[in-house]
């Protein structure tokens, strides 16, 4: 496991151009850990912040040796490409890496542990996409919890319900509340340190892993749970284990500002938001069956847009769907939380 303390060199190798660095990103903005250095010997010299918009001081080098002369302890791979494999390219430079010294965090569904069966003392591959150990069938316990549990849902994949979820958290610890967030994707986990990798684990104990997670959070004011895919992707099938492990409260709508269908399934368009919102609604409560959960609020992502647009599409979505709605990076996410609060 990837301790806070360990500072940490990103690997980014073609992410500008692919726009496959999702991951990387997140660790920049949300990470616990500090970043020395990403690695990307195409744009080696320039900055984040003319590459990503990142106010970040992390320099962009072009290998693994020059990382580990930054101080480096663990190399992250900072890439999420399609499919979700280790391309062979990358081989040399993690081989490189953990020559030198360096442990990997991998978030991809490769495992990299078998490649490295001998590290030095503290040396670790940390493969972030492994089933948990003791898991069980989930059985609606969570409900009988007093907290207030928020499961972030979205319009699509890739929208930002992780990114408006620890917004969602950072609104509450500013506030003074007791705030947990229950990571259920790659990114999230190595930002937390923690988190169920819910597409590695087992159908039948998907919503089992969520419930153990959301109770080990029982202390808190308020529980944030990291959505996933979206009941209306024809590929996504997280949205049932993540409700009824977590038997939320409340709902957060996620919605990329603009979006009519799905970004890579265009057949699918965007129903409009007070549907989506029912829709969730009445899974989450399956005919009563399990506590009544409502969309209280809409985190729009306008990353995408110029400030004035983005004032006027948060605008239109408030009206047309009469719930507070901001873009919780813009804006922070507090009026989000007194929706939830309330």
């Amino acid at each position: 496991m990837l301790r806070s303390s360990q500072p940490v060199a990103l690997y980014m190798e073609g992410a500008f151009e692919d726009q496959t660095g999702k991951l990387g990103l997140g660790v920049l903005r949300y990470g616990k850990n500090k970043v020395v250095c990403v690695i990307d010997k195409r744009h080696a010299g320039e900055s984040l912040q003319d590459l990503y918009g990142i106010p970040h001081k992390a320099p962009i080098v072009a290998s693994a040796d020059e990382a580990r002369r930054h101080g480096a302890e663990a190399l992250v791979l900072g890439i999420a490409p399609p499919g979700g494999l280790v391309p062979g390219s990358w081989l040399p430079t993690l081989d490189r890496a953990v020559s030198l010294g360096l442990s990997l965090v991998n978030g991809l569904h490769d495992k990299l542990a078998p490649r490295y069966p001998r590290l030095a003392h503290g040396q670790f591959v940390w493969d972030v996409r492994t089933e948990p150990h003791s898991l069980g069938v989930g059985q609606g316990l969570a409900r009988l919890q007093s907290n207030r549990r928020v499961l972030m849902v979205g319009t699509d994949m890739s929208v930002g319900k992780m990114t408006a979820g620890l917004e969602l958290v950072k609104s509450a610890d500013r506030s003074g509340l007791s705030a947990g967030f229950v990571a259920t994707g790659q990114t999230g986990i190595i930002i937390e340190g923690r988190g169920v990798p819910l597409d590695a684990v087992r159908l039948d104990y998907a919503s089992g892993a969520v419930e153990s997670e959301v109770l080990s959070h029982a202390g808190n004011d308020l529980v944030v749970i990291e959505g996933q895919g979206s009941l209306l992707h024809p590929g996504s099938s997280a949205t049932l284990p993540l409700m009824r492990g977590s038997c939320p409260t409340h709902l957060v709508l996620c919605h990329r500002a603009g979006m009519k269908t799905m970004t890579k399934i265009e057949w699918v368009t965007n129903p409009e938001h007070l549907e989506v919102a029912k829709h969730y609604e009445d899974v989450a409560s399956a005919l009563g069956t399990f506590p009544a959960a409502k969309v209280v609020g809409v985190a729009l992502n306008t990353s995408h847009l110029g400030p004035d647009e983005a004032a006027d599409a948060i605008d239109e979505c408030e009206k047309a769907i009469a719930l507070p709605t901001c873009d919780p990076v813009r804006d922070g996410a507090e009026k989000l939380l007194s929706a939830v609060m309330a």
